[in-house]
């Protein structure tokens, strides 16, 4: 698996932000213009903000120009940690992004990028702070199928189940041997980056950043067991589409060719409702990346830069 690995042509650097009683890790591309909008990324569950660099080296000169791009590692991955909690709540995400955006741009909105989970926060962030963000592109993040009340008795009893699994170590995440061993889990996922050398370059690159060396030698994920815990509580769509109601900057909803996010909904979700939950959102479109599979930032960043470049503007 392992080849000449990926060449970064953006490297980034870390900014550690206290933050709600955390240390948030922040990567950093670029430098700030008066005027001119920052654009924040926000990664998706069991990823990390590193992920973003093959769409930041492919983004154009004259569109970085003047302008700081910004990717935390959400709570519990990477270089962030979690904190004393065995679980983790989507309501947290929205409370980091808020308080990350009066950190870098206390005054002036911004644009911003998220992938699945961080599409999912982001959606729900710009309907509650629409006057925060500027413009917003949702990169796969669907949302996901609708609930009833009858549902919320089963769902707090896995949810407590699961937290003593996490407590009894039931729910660990494997350590690999090499870093190789990491690679070929992450090509396993995504078999496009498998397909060819390039592929396999970016995931041996991704691998040094999606986990790290313990002291026995295990390469261990950089992700908390306690993300496996699932929400307590139930997907509202009624209340979501309130909030999406109140999203009135414009959104770019991008998506990827392959269906493969919608095949492991086994028809519980289908592509057809997520266009319909878009219809509450007063100024959208939808794009679609050619070749691509659910990790499209990974697949085709070229096609990403362009989408973003003439969405977001210079």
């Amino acid at each position: 698996m392992i080849g000449l690995m990926y060449q970064v042509k953006r490297p980034s650097r870390s900014v550690f932000v206290p933050l709600r009683g955390l240390n948030y890790h922040v990567r950093c591309w670029g430098e700030p213009r008066p005027g001119q909008a920052p654009l924040v990324l926000v990664h998706g569950w069991m990823d990390v903000a590193a992920s973003f660099q093959f769409a930041v080296d492919a983004l154009g000169e004259a569109f970085m120009q003047g302008r700081l791009v910004l990717a935390p590692d959400w709570r519990g991955y990477g270089l962030t940690a979690g904190g004393p909690v065995d679980n983790f709540w989507f309501p947290d995400y929205i409370a980091d992004l808020d308080f990350l955006a009066d950190h870098f741009s206390p005054e002036q909105p911004f644009d911003l990028v998220g992938h699945s989970m961080g599409g999912n926060v982001a959606m729900l962030y710009a309907g509650i702070r629409p006057e925060r963000v500027r413009r917003l592109v949702n990169l796969e993040g669907f949302g996901g199928p609708e609930t009833t009340p009858d549902q919320a008795p089963g769902r707090y009893a896995k949810w407590l189940k699961q937290l003593k699994q996490h407590r009894d170590g039931e729910l660990s995440l494997r350590g690999y041997d090499s870093v190789d061993g990491v690679a070929q889990r992450l090509a396993k996922t995504n078999p496009r980056l498998a397909r060819d050398q390039a592929g396999r370059d970016k995931a041996d690159w991704l691998a040094r950043h999606w986990s790290s060396q313990d002291a026995q030698g295990q390469w261990q994920i950089l992700g908390e067991a306690a993300h496996k815990i699932v929400n307590a509580q139930l997907l509202r769509v009624d209340e979501l589409l309130e909030v999406y109601k109140r999203i009135s900057m414009p959104v770019l909803a991008v998506e990827a060719s392959d269906d493969e996010m919608w095949k492991w909904w086994k028809g519980s979700f289908t592509r057809e409702q997520y266009h319909a939950r878009l219809q509450h959102v007063a100024d959208h479109r939808i794009a679609v990346v050619d070749d691509a599979g659910h990790m499209l930032h990974h697949d085709q960043p070229e096609q990403l830069a362009r989408l973003l470049e003439d969405f977001l503007g210079g």
